[in-house]
């Protein structure tokens, strides 16, 4: 009898994944619209004299990654504790309030309230960070992990860009400003709710759980256990990695965009739907490349496609730089940009680092949850979404200490890249059964074409 070959897009119209999908996907685009929106606000239209524009950008990334450090590892043994199907209506239902209050805050312009809400935000986000990758193993089959999670990385890097470009357009006072942006945080909310009630039931794994109050306790015991799987211990450093390196490159975007790209505000915009498009499609390929197996010679390619075109686009930049010290022109437009063909190579670089993000990241998300023990699941995960906190704010201090020291952009490119080879060279002597599976995947390709 010829098995059934997976499909991962055929799980858009199952219940056991679509509602969860689509709440996951309207949840996180929220969250990101929410937090770029008030940052533009507080850069642009409101001066509130504690918060200078200078340091509006890097203390709402910090507010709102702030909850995952501190909240992670309590919730994630609620999320072992109790049905996973409850625990994400009742945040849902949380966020069509704080979405509510958000509304308030932005409608009557008040600075320090709209701040809060944005910490709140983070809040949800650590709760379904946590939620989304412990409710995925327990009503997918482990042939349908690759492909399930590949559509989740997918779904949520396209909410963040939708978030953050539909934040940017309706705060502009043409477009209405603060008031369209608050009532579409609340329909949204609305939205995510409504898909919610559809989400099946999901049992407890560990109903009759202690909580365990301390985070740091709680965090460092579940990394021991981690610890006690060299693979689980694996998968979650390789995932807090990928966060590590993705958060380095986007930190640089900006800047990148304004001094070097000579670009207006759209260009760094471009760049970021490029990026997420890239991650997006890398993730998808997933399924099909490793043919429905949780396939761990994907990382060790998607590894090498990050250092391979990483390098080169610090060539690419490097070039860019000394194209414009050799003259001065007025910013390009984002439309402008993509048809001027001296910018071609950088964006097919970054297109080719995006898509390998994409192959590393998702096979080391089914990886965690196939081999993480089912009763400690989400706490594991809840352990993860520490660990990539941590790394997303050590890559920011490294960006910042080596834009101090003096650095090019194109040399800051190159740096990351240097640090990224010998990080996963360590990694991989460290665990060779990555590099094995690469090469018996690749012979199996090879195979397949003669």
């Amino acid at each position: 009898m010829k098995t059934e070959q997976p499909h991962q897009f055929r799980l858009l119209a199952q219940r056991r994944f679509a509602p969860f999908f689509f709440t996951v996907f309207l949840g996180s685009m929220n969250d990101n619209l929410l937090k770029f929106s008030t940052t533009l606000l507080l850069t642009y239209q409101l001066a509130v004299p504690w918060l200078p524009p200078a340091l509006v950008g890097p203390v709402m990334g910090a507010i709102f990654i702030a909850p995952s450090l501190l909240l992670s590892a309590t919730l994630g043994q609620w999320a072992d504790r109790c049905d996973l199907g409850w625990l994400i209506r009742l945040g849902k239902s949380l966020e069509v309030l704080m979405m509510g209050l958000a509304a308030w805050a932005l409608w009557r312009r008040d600075a320090p309230m709209m701040v809060a809400c944005v910490l709140v935000c983070g809040v949800h986000v650590a709760l379904f960070s946590t939620v989304r990758y412990a409710y995925i193993p327990q009503h997918l089959r482990e042939h349908e992990l690759t492909g399930g999670n590949g559509l989740l990385e997918m779904g949520i890097f396209l909410a963040i860009l939708m978030g953050t470009l539909v934040g940017g357009l309706l705060v502009a006072p043409e477009l209405g400003g603060t008031w369209i942006v608050g009532l579409a945080v609340v329909a949204m909310s609305v939205l995510g709710r409504l898909a919610s009630h559809w989400i099946p039931s999901t049992p407890a794994v560990d109903p009759g759980l202690r909580i365990h109050w301390n985070p740091v306790s709680e965090t460092w015991r579940n990394l021991k256990r981690c610890h006690e799987d060299p693979l689980v211990f694996a998968s979650m450093l390789g995932i807090s990695w990928m966060w590590f390196f993705g958060a380095g490159f986007l930190a640089m975007f900006p800047i990148l965009s304004k001094d070097v790209l000579n670009g207006q505000e759209g260009v760094a915009s471009f760049l970021l739907v490029l990026t997420s498009l890239g991650i997006g499609v890398g993730a998808l390929m997933c399924e099909r490349l490793s043919r429905g197996r949780v396939e761990l010679g994907l990382v060790p390619l998607g590894a090498l496609g990050m250092a391979v075109f990483a390098i080169e686009m610090s060539m690419a930049v490097h070039a860019l730089e000394q194209a414009k010290a050799s003259g001065v022109r007025p910013a390009w437009t984002a439309m402008e940009f993509v048809a001027h063909p001296a910018h071609w190579r950088f964006l097919v670089d970054l297109v080719l680092m995006a898509l390998s993000v994409g192959l590393f990241s998702v096979s080391l998300y089914a990886q965690l949850q196939a081999r993480a023990e089912p009763s400690h699941r989400a706490r594991i995960i809840a352990a993860n979404n520490i660990l990539n906190a941590l790394f997303i704010l050590l890559s920011a201090v490294l960006v910042g200490a080596l834009s101090a020291a003096g650095l090019s952009m194109g040399q800051l490119f190159a740096a990351q890249a240097g640090v990224h080879i010998v990080v996963c060279g360590v990694a991989f002597a460290w665990q060779p059964i990555f590099a094995r599976r690469s090469v018996i995947l690749v012979r199996q390709w090879l195979g397949s074409q003669s």
